[in-house]
Order: structure tokens, then C-alpha cells, then sequence
């Protein structure tokens, strides 16, 4: 666990909140105590910018990068009277540098697995292991589901379920480098 990521986790503590908090501060990111994260969180790069909103939730094994930004899209509206009520980050998803996600009305959900592209404005809720990207955000592509307690079983070994894991295999093991044997759809 990062240094960032394990100040993020004890920034509750009802001790060291302030000094942590400031800490945070010093790496240029903002995580209210109210905003809820989950376990494994992965920060890179000191998470240099990153904002959340103080209604967030994470899930477990999230990964942002440095620039995120979760919040709400109508930030000239006063807090009380936004439509917005929570940004929810599935497990598993990944924010590239200078994702921003930013919800207007109700409960915006990035789904499992998802990833949102560098610099790509999200103002819409996502479904499992999809690839988001541009400003505003459109779905480009889906990924491979990873094998792991939340991945759903194959489906009698089929030949496509196989061939996805192997290139995500792939994927992983070269580092997400892109040099896979073949593209991830």
C-alpha cells in the first residue's frame, strides 16, 4: 500500500484527521472524511490533484491516477438545493489521470471493472468492464473480466470467455503496456 493510499485510510482517525488531512493536502489531493472508500485502494503517482467529492463512494481495489476529479456538475448550484445525491466507484475500475466524473441528478454509478480514460468528462453511469473516453465521455469498448472473487464464473469454458482471459492474462503480465497478442474487445 502506497503512502498516499494508507493516509487515505486513516484520514477517520479521530487523532490524526487533522494532520493527515494537511498531509493530503501537501500532495495536492482533497478526500473529505465523509467520502467513503474501500479496501486495496491504488493511488499512482501521489494522487497530484485529485479531488472527491465529500459523496463519493469507492469499492474495493480502485485505482485513480493523479488529476481526478469526482463531483458534481452543477457546482453554481449551492450544495443543498444540487440535484446530485452520490457518485458510486464500483470495485475494481480505474480513473486515469485527469478523469473527471461529474454527476448532475441522482446517483451516478461507475461500473465494475469500468475505465475511464485519461482527460474523458463522465457525466453518465457505466456498465461493467466498459472503456470510457473523450470529453464528453463516450463508450469506446469493453474489457476483459479479470478472474477474481467478483468476476463471475465462465460459462462452460467457452472458446471467446478463454480467449479474453488470455489476453487479459496477457495484458496484466506485460504490464498493461498494450503489447497483448491481440486487441481486448
Amino acid at each position: 500500500m502506497s503512502l498516499v493510499a494508507a493516509l487515505i485510510q486513516r484520514r477517520r482517525h479521530p487523532l490524526l484527521r487533522r494532520a493527515v488531512q494537511e498531509v493530503l493536502a501537501l500532495y495536492g489531493m482533497e478526500v473529505p472524511a465523509a467520502a467513503e472508500v474501500g479496501p486495496g485502494l491504488i493511488v499512482f503517482h501521489r494522487g497530484f490533484g485529485t479531488v472527491l467529492h465529500p459523496f463519493t463512494t469507492l469499492g474495493a481495489g480502485v485505482t485513480l491516477y493523479n488529476g481526478v476529479t469526482i463531483g458534481r456538475a452543477d457546482p453554481w448550484v449551492p450544495q443543498e438545493q444540487s440535484l446530485m445525491e452520490r457518485v458510486v466507484v464500483e470495485d475494481g475500475a480505474v480513473l486515469c489521470s485527469g478523469a473527471k466524473v461529474l454527476c448532475k441528478k441522482g446517483v451516478l454509478t461507475v461500473g465494475r471493472g469500468t475505465v475511464v480514460g485519461a482527460n474523458a468528462v463522465l457525466t453518465s453511469s457505466t456498465g461493467p468492464f466498459e472503456i470510457w473516453a473523450g470529453a464528453p465521455a463516450r463508450r469506446i469498448g469493453t474489457r476483459a473480466e479479470l478472474p477474481g472473487p467478483t468476476a463471475p464464473e465462465p460459462r462452460d469454458g467457452s472458446q471467446d470467455s478463454a480467449r479474453s482471459t488470455e489476453r487479459a492474462t496477457s495484458t496484466a503480465r506485460d504490464g498493461g503496456s498494450g503489447r497483448s497478442s491481440g486487441p481486448v474487445t
